[in-house]
């Protein structure tokens, strides 16, 4: 009889394919830009061709979201990583200063592994995979259990098309064995340069033992301060547009409204106008039941449904045409689960009597998520904003804009990403949007621009005390030696 034991091959296929990497990269390296260009483009066609497809089986193999919806996400994260990365340039000469005479060298950081959350596997892969060829990296993905078909699918399309237009083999691949022991061993790895992790929560711990570079990014607890002075209904559509595309799993999207007190009727008639609503202690305390584990963990099972599925598995009724959940917490804490990341079309929301008041509701929601990863406000007043940006401690602030769409890019000029990195709670090293620069190093080379004599004259300390005597003095030139004679014999003569 034959035992196979799944995680020993799994750590052994890891260990392979981490070296077969580690070989492809010597010859990714010296690939010139504009072969490195010419099939990132190959890849990003053959997805193309595909999107429709891989976007519906997303849906159907995770159960989360809204297949037309990922559809909208998935084609906008592939036309714009073709059109923000076409002239870019990541490896060897990317910046020739001529005045300055200092050259600028992207040098690729060697083989990345990657992990992903069930919540965008399609345009997650894609963006990982691509951003990583483009900046002459090769990248190895352990694939989610949950998502493990899709993510097979996409990174097969763009295997294929990759070697096709000459990308060494084992520049980009996955593990077929899944276990935990695996990913532990992509993760330890003596090899591995960076982890790029994307929603994976329970192998942080381990990440952080590694003593790796981590680049990790989240959802994000995103809360939205609509202040007095905005254009209400644009920041209200805006706010219930982006919290319910896709089912409320869109990284940056809004968990938290926090409104001016003195716009407050006006606020919660135009969320019921666009199709919010809020509901009933009884109904608010039956949903909680439901959508948090015992640990104040949303239940995977909640993540990424419609109201309706929500509403009718807590024992209430909606209308159909509902698109958000509101709920009306009295205070933030421990306790307060509301006040939590929530991935499904729930939002709370709070009222402060000023904008004051609101700027330190903000810190708490911020802070009580422990990410620190986006904050949204609707204002026209710049004072108001500009204390936002300076006191919050947030990766990235969107002003007058839906969270879900200006954190990726969409309706804004951030970096088209699906990876937000966290990096202010020691969760990665960055908090930017990631792009290739953040998968390369900056090999500064500088030119002589003036002569060793020269520069030491001007420091040396003879130099210094000359430059005293000048000041005191008022003389544009002098002889040191003759000076010093002079005031010596000055001094001989008065005694």
């Amino acid at each position: 009889m034959n035992i196979i034991d799944n995680d020993l091959l799994s750590i052994q296929e890891a260990r392979i394919l981490v070296e077969n990497a580690r070989e492809a990269q010597k010859k990714t390296v010296v690939l010139s830009q504009e072969k490195i260009d010419e099939i990132v483009e190959k890849m990003l066609d053959e997805i193309d061709k595909n999107l429709e497809s891989l976007s519906r089986e997303s849906y159907e193999e995770t159960r989360q979201g809204n297949w037309k919806d990922k559809l909208i996400k998935d084609k906008y994260i592939n036309d714009s990583l073709r059109n923000k990365l076409k002239d870019m340039k990541c490896v060897g000469l990317i910046e020739n200063d001529k005045i300055n005479k200092v050259l600028s060298v992207g040098v690729p950081l060697g083989v990345i592994v990657a992990f992903c959350s069930t919540i965008s596997p399609v345009s997650t892969i894609v963006s990982k995979a691509i951003l990583a060829i483009k900046s002459g990296n090769t990248i190895v993905f352990s694939r989610h259990l949950k998502a493990k078909n899709i993510m097979k699918k996409t990174l097969d399309i763009l295997i294929k098309a990759g070697e096709e237009a000459g990308l060494p083999e084992g520049a980009l691949s996955y593990l077929e064995n899944l276990s935990f022991n695996g990913s532990k061993e992509l993760i330890h790895h003596r090899d591995t340069s960076l982890i790029l992790n994307t929603g994976v929560k329970e192998l942080l711990e381990e990440m952080q033992k590694s003593g790796k570079q981590v680049i990790y990014g989240t959802i994000g607890n995103a809360p939205v301060f609509i202040e007095k002075t905005a254009n209400i209904q644009k920041a209200v559509r805006d706010v219930v547009i982006s919290k319910s595309f896709d089912y409320g799993v869109m990284p940056g999207a809004e968990h938290s409204i926090v409104v001016d007190g003195c716009i407050e009727k006006e606020v919660k008639c135009e969320l019921e106008i666009n199709g919010a609503y809020f509901m009933k202690e009884s109904e608010t305390e039956n949903l909680m039941k439901i959508l948090f584990d015992k640990h104040g963990e949303i239940e995977k099972e909640c993540m990424g449904k419609s109201p309706q599925w929500l509403s009718q598995k807590a024992n209430f009724k909606i209308d159909k045409d509902i698109k958000l959940l509101i709920v009306t917490p009295k205070y933030i804490s421990k306790e307060s689960l509301y006040s939590k990341e929530k991935l499904c079309p729930v939002i709370s929301f709070y009222v402060e009597p000023d904008w004051q008041n609101a700027c330190e509701k903000c810190i708490e929601l911020l802070l009580s998520g422990k990410q620190g990863h986006t904050l949204i406000i609707h204002s026209k007043d710049e004072d108001v904003i500009n204390q936002f940006i300076m006191k919050k401690p947030v990766g990235r602030i969107l002003v007058n804009t839906p969270g879900a769409f200006g954190s990726i890019g969409g309706t804004t000029n951030l970096f088209p990403a699906m990876t937000l990195g966290s990096g202010l709670v020691g969760n990665g090293i960055t908090s930017d949007n990631i792009s290739p620069m953040n998968l390369i190093y900056i090999r500064k080379v500088g030119y002589e621009v003036r002569d060793v004599d020269e520069f030491l004259k001007k420091y040396s300390s003879e130099n210094n005390l000359e430059c005293d005597v000048k000041n005191k003095f008022g003389e544009e030139s002098i002889d040191l030696e003759a000076l010093i004679k002079k005031i010596l014999k000055e001094i001989s003569e008065k005694n």
